[in-house]
């Protein structure tokens, strides 16, 4: 470890060795330092790769000294005192403006949503929680010159647990927003994130609507010298804090309600006022301009002259009367039982070159946090353990009680003071105010005037006259009067509420309930300080109520940069929250303390004697059971009422054993369980078995008597077989020797007769009458065959033959007679139909079972001219051209290269070359010889596309391939085919038939894909060029 992780264990302890710890882990990105169970943060300003998804599991469920300092740590023990020990918590984030405290809060409510249960309903209230943060940073931080990111409110956030320890909501309280910033920012400081996040991050269309513009320098309350911050991105910024307004409850009409109010204050901040004399010798004052006004009223859904009026006249009552006067320019310019864990983000303490009534209101808050600290942890501690009777040396602190006391007090505090110069009658001004605490506040040791009794002032030149200066415990800070009375009254002139109330807009009339005419209140509205004061005291009040968590943020330098230490500033901030003396009643004290009940309540199963009930007073049951633990008497102290702990290590070693304990009782009650669950289940299956072996015998008992019955019937009817069987056998015995008898009869006379005749045949009577049969019969078959069958070559008819043994024959014959009436029927083709039928022949040879398309053109015959070129007039400069016949004269579509369109062309096949002519005009658009024809391509689809491939380097082959689509494809292709194979002086042209084929579009090869699909132009087929590589054509489903 870097250092020493916890200062109470550092050695020696003085101020030096203090701040060269924090210095050291601070070189070496080791930002946190506990001092006993609080934490000090220091700002690194750089990311660093410490609050993973890892380092959360590594802290979880762990002790808090276990491992090496982390505000995860600190969320740990404060999550599971609350889960575990049913103590609300609360954690304290104090320090400078620009020490980390935001980031701090961030971190420790991502850690509770991590560690804590899950499930769809926890989910999303944990993602609520989180999402929250975004939004209040968007519309309540602002760039200031200490701090990007700068918190110009206090945010309080009480996230409820149920028993489990699941987040089920949130409630969170704001204090003092700066409301000032938004209409003036000292120099280097930017208005609210919001403002600038909408004007970067928004649509063209949303700004539109709102009637904005994206350049800041059209907006009067944006600063323009910090509008852009390195390392902001406002565009970014403006979409997570949409997404979180969705997340977190929005709805959409919300959203766009709360944008057009932003737009409205931007349009607001333009509003120029002029002044004018009226007749009665009053100043009165009028818009300069009133298109800004026009746009905004129309935003807000006001009438243009209700919000112009509210803004020039405002109303005075008294008694039953009612008068409106006019406003001058400067008036009409000048302007909401469960488990809790509480987590305090608060503006820290601030000391600016001008410092006004609210850096005043910001410090006191800080003030009574710093008291809340000393009094839980300096001054409390040790009044406890003189309560309790423990032996101890008292320690010096400083007590800032007294400068609370300066500011709040009812008779003479400065807050009580202002309340009456505001509400007294008769002239009231700062410089009263001022005067007042003068005369007031002028002994007090902690405030300080040039113009107080106090002569020791008077010379002092850095205290101008219209300023005062408290000595706050964070140093002194000088505050100047101005502006002190407007501020606290905060006031808001009725036209104006009731002027708002009347917009249609619904959030306006949330926002200004009290201009309702309905419910007129006419009682002064309390002081900003009063309000302020009060909601300190209620936050004092929550927070004492709980039990409470400190994380102490430290600065290291005023340059907000990395890796710059500044001792000087360090030290000041060591100082004045008072951590030295913090580090020295925690060395001298004790670290853990409560009282003998509880204690004895949650440690009693650790001991035989307290276990499980102690018959006797608490505290004698806690010394019983921290003897019986063999606990040294140093690391304990007996109080009056409490049990005191000095090392923290002693509790984890309680903690430790009962939690071994609990394990061990945990398995004890699932041993009882277990043997009551196994003896109950043993005996419901001994009850069960009693039933099962009845109705077991009874079924064996019933199929036993049923296997006996089933043999007997099986025994009887063996016997009535074997009886039928005998009888059956002499039956056919008896039968088979009459037949015999019969037998040997007819054979005995067989032999007589054949003796008697055998005299009158010769010996081979049997062969001739045998041969005369056969004869006889073939004479028969071949007559049958003289009614012929028909002299179709299709006709598959012929006659069946009569007898198995002239099967060869028969074939032999049929074969021979189709062979005959084939030749019969080629006689008859005259030379061109010989042809004809040749390039069908051919057509099959290339195409069938190889082209879908082929099927559909075996009926139709090969004609060649299809166009009539030799009757259509127009086509006579064409017949000109050609000085061969004609073989073929078709329309085709040709493809055009560059995008896949369709062109008509007049296609002509020769037996030399072929060309390619306009449809209208004639005109020869390509010839090519057949010679410079390498190859044609086709798909195998029920499509008409064709490929025309030259060869490389031939005169035809300068544009490319050509791409030709015609309904007549397998008789171009057959032709092509057929001239190629009977031409001797050149080669055979390759018909390459295939769904994807590569073409030469002049200098590129572009592939030509054919896939099925449903054409955009019905039921066509659809080519389109993709891309320089590829061509698709789309051909329809089969």
């Amino acid at each position: 470890m870097i250092g020493v992780g916890d200062m109470v264990l550092i050695e020696p302890l003085s101020e030096d060795t203090f701040i060269e710890n924090l210095k050291k882990r601070f070189d070496h990105n080791e930002i946190y330092t506990y001092i006993g169970s609080v934490v000090i943060s220091m700002n690194p300003y750089k990311s660093l790769p410490i609050y993973t998804a890892e380092k959360v599991e590594e802290y979880r469920n762990r002790n808090f000294y276990e491992l090496s300092p982390h505000v995860y740590a600190l969320a740990d023990e404060a999550y599971r005192s609350l889960r575990e020990q049913d103590k609300d918590q609360c954690i304290l984030i104090t320090g400078e403006s620009g020490a980390g405290k935001t980031e701090a809060s961030k971190f420790v409510m991502s850690y509770v949503a991590a560690v804590c249960g899950k499930g769809q309903e926890v989910n999303k209230v944990k993602e609520q929680l989180l999402q929250s943060n975004p939004v209040l940073e968007a519309f309540g931080n602002a760039k200031t010159v200490r701090n990007d990111n700068s918190s110009r409110f206090g945010k309080y956030m009480d996230i409820e647990f149920d028993f489990k320890g699941d987040p089920l909501g949130g409630v969170i309280s704001n204090y003092l927003l700066e409301k000032s910033r938004v209409v003036k920012q000292p120099r280097g400081e930017r208005n609210f994130h919001i403002f600038y996040q909408l004007l970067s991050g928004a649509s063209d269309d949303t700004l539109k609507k709102l009637k904005l513009d994206r350049d800041f320098s059209k907006y009067n309350y944006l600063s323009l010298d910090s509008a852009t911050v390195n390392g902001l991105d406002d565009a970014a910024s403006f979409r997570t804090v949409r997404n979180a307004m969705q997340i977190v409850g929005f709805m959409e009409d919300e959203v766009q309600s709360i944008l057009e109010l932003v737009a409205a204050v931007l349009k607001l901040g333009n509003i120029e006022f002029k002044p004018e004399s009226r007749c009665n010798g009053y100043d009165e004052s009028r818009v300069k301009d009133k298109n800004d006004l026009k746009e905004m009223c129309e935003l807000l859904g006001i009438e243009q002259s209700v919000l112009e009026r509210a803004f020039s006249f405002r109303t005075v009552e008294a008694k039953m009367e009612k008068m409106s006067t006019t406003l001058n320019v400067a008036q009409a310019q000048t302007k909401s039982r469960k488990k809790v864990m509480g987590v305090l983000d608060i503006y820290g303490f601030e000391i600016f070159e001008d410092n006004s009534f609210e850096q005043f209101i910001i410090n006191y808050c800080n003030e009574k946090l710093q008291q809340i600290f000393i009094e839980l942890t300096l001054r409390e501690e040790q009044e406890e353990y003189v309560r309790e009777g423990i032996e101890w040396t008292n320690i010096e602190y400083f007590n800032n009680a007294i400068i609370c006391d300066l500011i709040e007090n009812n008779k003479n505090g400065i807050l009580a003071m202002l309340d009456e110069e505001c509400l007294r009658p008769g002239t009231v001004t700062d410089e009263t105010f001022l005067d007042k605490l003068n005369t007031v506040c002028a002994e007090h040791q902690h405030f300080e005037s040039r113009q107080s009794k106090n002569s020791k002032f008077l010379t002092d030149h850095s205290l101008p006259h219209n300023c005062f200066r408290i000595q706050h415990y964070a140093g002194k800070v000088l505050y100047r009067v101005e502006g002190f009375v407007d501020k606290n009254n905060d006031l808001l002139y009725r036209d104006l509420s009731q002027a708002m109330y009347k917009a249609n807009h619904s959030l306006i009339k949330i926002l200004f309930p009290e201009g309702n005419p309905a419910k007129v209140n006419l009682k002064r509205p309390p002081t900003a300080g009063f309000q302020f004061k009060a909601s300190v005291g209620t936050l004092m009040k929550n927070l004492l109520s709980k039990n409470p968590n400190y994380i102490r943020c430290i600065k290291p330098n005023d340059k907000k940069a990395a890796h710059i230490f500044t001792d000087s500033l360090v030290c000041h901030q060591v100082r004045y929250l008072g951590l030295m003396e913090n580090v020295r009643v925690r060395r001298a004290g004790y670290a853990f303390r409560q009282a003998y009940e509880p204690c004895l309540e949650r440690y009693k199963m650790l001991c035989k004697q307290t276990w499980p009930h102690w018959k006797g007073p608490a505290r004698g049951g806690v010394e019983v059971l921290l003897t019986d633990l063999q606990v040294p008497a140093e690391e304990f102290a007996y109080g009056r009422s409490k049990i005191f702990i000095r090392n923290p290590r002693t509790l984890f070693f309680l903690e430790e054993k009962r939690r071994q304990c609990l394990e061990d009782l945990a398995t004890l009650i699932q041993k009882i369980y277990r043997g009551w669950k196994s003896r109950t289940h043993f005996l419901l299956l001994k009850k069960s078995q009693v039933v099962v072996a009845a109705w077991y015998r009874r079924f064996a008992q019933q199929k036993k008597y049923q296997n006996i019955r089933s043999s007997a019937l099986v025994f009887q009817s063996f016997i009535r077989g074997w009886k039928a069987r005998k009888l059956l056998r002499e039956l056919k015995h008896k039968k088979r020797c009459e037949k015999a008898v019969s037998t040997i009869s007819a054979y005995w006379h067989g032999t007589q007769v054949r003796r008697e005749y055998r005299k009158f045949f010769r010996a081979n009577a049997g062969k001739k009458i045998y041969d005369f049969t056969i004869q006889r019969i073939m004479q028969k078959y071949f007559l049958g065959l003289k009614k012929m069958p028909s002299m179709s070559p299709v006709d598959k008819s012929w006659p069946a033959r009569p007898y198995g043994f002239l099967d060869g024959t028969h074939q032999e014959l049929r074969r021979i007679f189709h062979l005959w009436r084939c030749k019969k029927y080629r006689s008859q083709f005259t030379e061109e139909k010989k042809a004809t039928y040749e390039e069908k022949l051919a057509a099959s040879e290339l195409f069938k079972d190889k082209k879908a398309l082929y099927p559909s053109s075996v009926g139709q015959p090969f004609k060649g001219d299809y166009v009539e070129m030799t009757k259509n007039p127009k086509y006579q400069k064409l017949n000109s051209f050609v000085e061969d016949k004609v073989l073929v004269a078709d329309v085709v579509s040709k493809i055009n290269r560059a995008n896949g369109k369709v062109t008509p062309r007049i296609f002509l096949l020769t037996k030399k070359s072929l060309v390619l002519a306009d449809q209208k005009t004639g005109q020869v658009k390509a010839s090519v010889p057949l010679p410079d024809l390498s190859s044609v391509s086709v798909s195998t689809q029920n499509d008409g596309f064709f490929a025309l491939k030259l060869k490389e380097g031939s005169t035809s082959a300068a544009k490319g391939d050509f791409l030709l689509s015609s309904d007549r494809l397998i008789e171009i292709i057959t032709k092509l085919h057929c001239i190629g194979a009977t031409s001797a002086d050149r080669n055979k042209i390759n018909i390459d038939i295939s769904d994807e084929f590569l073409v030469q579009f002049k200098q590129d090869k572009v592939c030509v894909k054919f896939i099925q699909g449903t054409p955009k132009n019905g039921n066509g087929v659809a080519c389109k060029r993709k891309n320089n590589r590829l061509l698709e054509v789309s051909v329809p489903s089969p």
